[in-house]
């Protein structure tokens, strides 16, 4: 029963979470300076033109009642029409530009974790030892090197002057798509790969000092045994929650990621509708990728117990 209402309350919690997401989104249009008239009149509008079309818009009633109209049309995936080029609807553009937002985040978590685990493994077995301080200063070095730093120095290496990789994505391809993503995947995985090496290497730490460590160790088990099967398996819980919630932030760091190596995905489209006053556009990119957000992270919160005995056991 206690396990049915947590579950109860993080999904409450998660809509609760869009809600606001969606108020902030449609109330930020409100307070910044100009609205959507001004700017589909152009520079050169004249006032009655303008007022003209706030009245075709609807904008001359109050915003509240504008918000929910908004809100249930948005519940349906209706976000209206974009306001320049073919003027598409919006979902079309989302449904188009997700998917690469998807693959690019999807790549660089599962880097991140692959090697995070690894180094962060391996530093743990060699504590205070040359490969554990060495781990640790790489570590260190991605934990605070920004995505805008890392991605020029690394098109200058692989693309400038080993001309090894390309440095951005090209309309007419002639390798498959991973190998114009190399180079975004690793921008977008260093942070993240990073972390998780510090998170594992810690619980892997604190984990091979437990007593049926020792006792695995009296018992005779093999190294490769007793760090695979009985010390990862107990230290990886926190890494996994970590994974997660890492996941969800990459979907929206890959906004900066995807503007550099020019990647048609849903981050390069939001700062390109932000500049152009696209208003439909960045509403529906915002709220598509804050809902993807909270989705993974209630994910994470779900699976805690069923990976974890000692939550499930706190929580019935």
């Amino acid at each position: 029963m206690r396990l049915l209402k947590a579950i109860s309350l993080r999904l409450l919690f998660g809509l609760l979470s869009l809600i606001f997401i969606s108020l902030v989104v449609f109330v930020a249009d409100e307070v910044a300076p100009g609205d959507q008239a001004t700017v589909l009149a152009g520079e050169k509008a004249r006032i009655e033109d303008i007022q003209r079309l706030r009245e075709q818009l609807g904008l001359n009633r109050p915003w509240p009642i504008r918000y929910v109209e908004w809100l249930g049309d948005a519940a349906r995936l209706d976000f209206g029409t974009s306001y320049y080029g073919t003027k598409e609807p919006v979902i079309d553009i989302v449904k188009r530009d997700l998917p690469m937002t998807a693959k690019l985040a999807g790549l660089a978590i599962l880097l991140a974790a692959g090697i995070g685990i690894l180094l962060g493994t391996l530093a743990a077995i060699r504590e205070n030892r040359g490969a554990d301080r060495f781990v640790l200063t790489v570590s260190t070095l991605g934990v605070t090197l920004p995505n805008f730093v890392l991605a020029p120095i690394l098109v200058y290496i692989f693309a400038l002057k080993l001309n090894r990789l390309p440095q951005t994505w090209a309309v007419d391809r002639v390798a498959p798509d991973i190998y114009y993503l190399i180079l975004p995947v690793i921008v977008l995985a260093a942070r993240p790969m990073a972390m998780l090496t510090r998170l594992t290497r810690a619980s892997m730490v604190d984990t091979l000092k437990q007593e049926f460590i020792r006792t695995a160790i009296a018992k005779g088990v093999p190294p490769a045994r007793l760090i695979f099967r009985h010390a990862l398996r107990n230290a990886i819980l926190p890494v996994i929650t970590a994974i997660g919630t890492s996941f969800g932030f990459l979907l929206t760091g890959s906004f900066v990621v995807e503007r550099f190596f020019v990647l048609p995905g849903l981050g390069r489209e939001a700062i390109e509708a932000i500049q152009q006053g696209n208003v439909p556009v960045v509403q529906a990119c915002i709220l598509i990728t804050g809902a993807m957000f909270i989705a993974i992270n209630l994910l994470v919160d779900l699976l805690q117990p069923m990976l974890d005995p000692r939550i499930r056991e706190a929580q019935i």
